[in-house]
């Protein structure tokens, strides 16, 4: 089914209409402390551990007619998973593969899929939340009420990422099976028709990553980060918090990482966040600012001030499958080896690589 732009548009005000503004609640502000630049000797110290210079090649390729996204990797007992997105010309789904070695990958089937209605009908794009952040950690995802978590972009429309588009939640007591997930009632948990939307998120809401802070540095155990738009082609990224995973409040009256600003147009978005001993390392895509699409890094201290990597690219275009794009970046450090993994757009359409701080092919 596909809708006419006139009919879209009739739709997305219905939507606007339908989806609950939530509760009247302010912006939680930054707190009032000094920003902490991190200095280049730091950056470049994050710059070394993450690069991955060796190109392992496509892991996960689409069945005709479609193409993959978006991945996201974590672990449980001695084997890896990956949420990941499967995308036609209707909208997105989301499925899970699972490995053994992070390098050989077979699909299990799908956890969000295509609904009958509602404000998440045709696209839901999910990835698995409370991650433990430390760099060489364990991967494991935190659960929380006896359950695991996942934020998810969600829309009631056909079509490539057609806005608007919300933030849902979703839960389940084993993420390492292909089944379903639940998605919280009182979804979508963040949208751009709620009161409090900021001026940076007011057309739509894309990619999460919900993080567990267990020191509550900004006052709450969870914190979210996504990147959102007001105009075509310009996507920054922005924060929010909860103390329950299923109400959330908007952090801060600005975005957090920007690019681009000078022409008011470029991508920063799907961001990741990892601790490296008293850093924290966000993981983002770059479009629009720089050629093509290509993958880099900002480093904190406060989890609320970013100092944006100025160097070469973590990831970018270089291989036959991966020249147009090489973007959407989650990074896992295991064993001594890191592993990039990114959407890779090229002369095999889009689908899921990796690439090594060792080469592993030998």
């Amino acid at each position: 089914m596909t809708f006419s732009v006139s009919q879209r548009v009739v739709i997305a005000v219905l939507i606007m209409t339908l989806v609950a503004p939530g509760q009247q609640r302010a912006v939680v502000p930054f707190p009032k402390t000094a920003t902490h630049t991190v200095q280049p000797d730091a950056m470049q110290r994050i710059f070394d551990a993450a690069k991955t210079p060796f190109k392992y090649g496509i892991i996960l390729r689409p069945d005709e007619g479609k193409m993959l996204d978006c991945p996201a990797v974590f672990r449980h007992g001695k084997k890896w998973y990956m949420t990941y997105l499967t995308m036609n010309k209707v909208g997105y789904e989301t499925h899970l593969a699972e490995s053994e070695n992070l390098l050989d990958w077979h699909p299990l089937g799908k956890i969000l899929s295509f609904r009958d209605s509602g404000w998440d009908r045709w696209q839901a794009d999910g990835s698995i939340a409370l991650v433990d952040t430390k760099w060489g950690g364990s991967d494991q995802p935190k659960r929380y009420q006896g359950k695991y978590w996942m934020s998810y972009l969600g829309g009631a429309l056909q079509g490539y990422e057609t806005d608007p588009l919300s933030i849902g939640i979703a839960s389940s007591p084993k993420p390492w099976e292909a089944a379903e997930w639940t998605r919280l009632p009182q979804n979508p948990v963040l949208s751009a028709q709620q009161a409090d939307v900021r001026d940076f998120e007011k057309l739509t809401l894309y990619r999460s990553n919900v993080i567990f802070d267990a020191a509550k540095s900004l006052g709450f155990p969870f914190v979210m980060y996504y990147n959102g738009k007001y105009k075509n082609g310009y996507e920054r990224i922005g924060m929010a918090v909860s103390n329950d995973m299923q109400n959330w409040q908007r952090y801060g009256a600005e975005p957090v990482v920007a690019n681009g600003e000078d022409k008011m147009r470029g991508i920063s978005g799907d961001p990741q966040i990892v601790r490296m001993g008293d850093l924290w390392v966000m993981f983002y895509f770059g479009a629009g600012w720089k050629p093509k699409a290509f993958d880099t890094f900002a480093a904190s201290y406060d989890l609320v001030h970013w100092t944006k990597w100025e160097g070469a690219n973590l990831m970018e275009p270089s291989e036959p499958w991966d020249e147009t794009y090489a973007h959407k970046p989650w990074l896992v450090s295991y064993n001594g080896v890191v592993y990039h993994f990114y959407c890779a757009v090229g002369k095999e359409g889009r689908a899921i690589a990796v690439a090594t701080s060792k080469d592993l092919r030998r």
